[in-house]
């Protein structure tokens, strides 16, 4: 793809993106539509998807970015259920896939059917994630996805590798390939946390915000090159990485936290609108080599796609209710609802992953165009069907967040304790002999904490629409308007020639810190 392509593709993604968040459909999947339809259309030329520029230049930041937002300590809590996802998922998904593949494709060899499996095994959890955030899925169910999309790219990548090489004849034995696989995955998971503790020191005395972002910027790129000259899992490192700086976030200073946020949101939604643009313009790319009857290659893709959706249902319900015939399994609490494994088979969509790793396929490998195809038609499918249908499936089913009750609790009581440790700080320091500090400024201290600490509790109490505006929400809404009106004295002065642009930015970027305190 040369540059003016990429970059008007840039601009159509964007554009189509904005169009999404002002109607208020997933981004996604709107993309998708798009793309389909752009290449559908007479004089639009092929952009083929380059591997290379999604393996590596989009992959990891995206990966990278969803780690540090990540709760390290969800995902450890639920460990055993993203581990069956992310790893016995994926390989049960490669041998289902892989076998129908090669029984409905005649003279599909085993090799590159299991080939087939691999790339379309791991889902991509961001559009399923939008749809989630936005419809207020069940928490515990978001971390379950989010984990899984975070690690299941490191087992079918590797696994990719492995049947590939068998399937071109330059493979070991299974054994050897399991030990690969292995060896890559802790490789990948030790390198992760070694690179993320040095960089966070590294960090912690650079002193300098924008510094600290830049290098944040630099980690996913360097630390996926790393694994991968080391033979590792690249993506795990990635994840590992992230997952620790984000945990570890706290102890850097307020204004990288603030940065580093505003850059990754932003990186985030540049590259996700390109990525599921460049999936609905492949139609071309992946239709122009293949060379099969068209009732062969329709009979292929309902028979590949059905067993896609179907291999997760199928391990999702075993995996969750036969352990508790176990009486230790019973003892730990009742067994989650049937809607739970439902909503969660559903959330299955294939991305990006898929159609870059059947791209990279070596042109010797048999069966290599209809194998292209079909990971075309179940990265679209999926995206589609799934994707359009899963807000009905969560509205159905009402498996939304119920535990926002008890967070907001948890929450008002965090605020308080940490009110009553800043009063007490407050007290102790103007309780010192000599100290000289004004009354007003104490007192707007005061309620400065106080405001913050009565937040949460009013929340809890009852709706908005009795009790009317709180005193919190008033005050945000007051002040947010004394900041607007201190915004605009201080550019009529710039305006006038009464102040100079750097004052003025400075002064705006005072306010700027201030209102980003009261945004909660």
């Amino acid at each position: 793809m040369n540059g003016l392509a990429l970059l008007i593709v840039l601009v159509v993604s964007l554009a189509v993106t904005a169009l999404a968040d002002r109607f208020r459909v997933s981004s996604p999947l709107l993309l998708v539509l798009v793309g389909l339809v752009l290449s559908f259309v007479p004089g639009i030329p092929n952009v083929p998807l380059d591997p290379d520029l999604v393996l590596f230049l989009v992959l990891p930041p995206l990966l990278y970015s969803a780690a540090l937002e990540s709760s390290a300590l969800r995902i450890r809590e639920n460990l055993n259920r993203i581990g069956q996802l992310a790893f016995g998922l994926v390989i049960f998904t490669t041998a289902a896939v892989g076998l129908v593949a090669w029984w409905v494709v005649p003279g599909l060899p085993l090799a590159s059917a299991l080939v087939l499996g691999a790339v379309v095994a791991p889902p991509d959890a961001v559009a399923a994630a939008s749809i989630g955030r936005r419809l207020g899925l069940n928490r515990r169910m978001m971390t379950v996805l989010e984990g899984e999309s975070l690690l299941n790219d490191a087992t079918a990548l590797t696994l990719f590798r492995v049947l590939l090489a068998v399937a071109l004849g330059t493979g070991a034995s299974p054994w050897e390939g399991i030990g690969e696989f292995v060896l890559a995955a802790a490789g990948g998971i030790a390198l992760g946390a070694a690179a993320g503790w040095v960089i966070h020191r590294l960090r912690l005395r650079l002193g300098d915000s924008s510094l600290e972002s830049a290098v944040g910027l630099v980690v996913p790129f360097a630390i996926y090159l790393l694994a991968e000259d080391l033979h590792c899992s690249g993506v795990l490192a990635v994840v590992i990485a992230g997952l620790y700086l984000g945990h570890k976030s706290n102890e850097g200073g307020f204004a990288t936290r603030i940065q580093d946020q505003a850059v990754w949101k932003a990186l985030d939604r540049l590259l996700e609108a390109l990525v599921f643009a460049l999936i609905g313009l492949q139609l071309a790319v992946v239709v122009a080599d293949l060379q099969l009857t068209f009732a062969l290659v329709a009979w292929s893709s309902v028979a590949v796609l059905g067993a896609t959706i179907l291999a997760r249902f199928v391990w999702m319900f075993p995996t969750i209710y036969l352990p508790r015939l176990l009486p230790k399994v019973r003892a730990r609490g009742p067994a989650l609802p049937w809607k739970v494994p439902v909503v969660l088979s559903w959330a299955g969509m294939r991305g990006v992953v898929t159609l870059a790793a059947a791209f990279t396929i070596d042109p010797r490998m048999p069966g290599r165009d209809i194998v292209l195809f079909l990971a075309f038609v179940v990265t679209v499918g999926t995206l589609l069907l799934q994707g359009l249908s899963l807000p009905w499936v969560i509205r159905r089913l009402n498996v939304y967040d119920t535990g926002a009750q008890a967070d907001t609790l948890k929450e008002a009581a965090a605020k308080q304790a940490a009110a009553e440790q800043a009063l007490a700080r407050l007290e102790e320091l103007t309780g010192i002999d000599g100290d000289r500090t004004p009354g007003h400024v104490t007192d707007q201290l005061r309620s400065w904490a106080e405001q913050r600490s009565n937040g949460a509790w009013e929340r809890l109490g009852r709706p908005a629409e009795e009790i009317g505006e709180s005193p919190s929400v008033a005050f945000v809404r007051l002040r947010r308007a004394m900041l607007d009106a201190e915004r605009r004295t201080f550019v009529r002065f710039r305006d006038m020639g009464r102040l100079d642009e750097s004052a003025m930015r400075e002064l705006l970027r005072e306010l700027d810190y201030e209102e980003a305190m009261l945004d909660r």
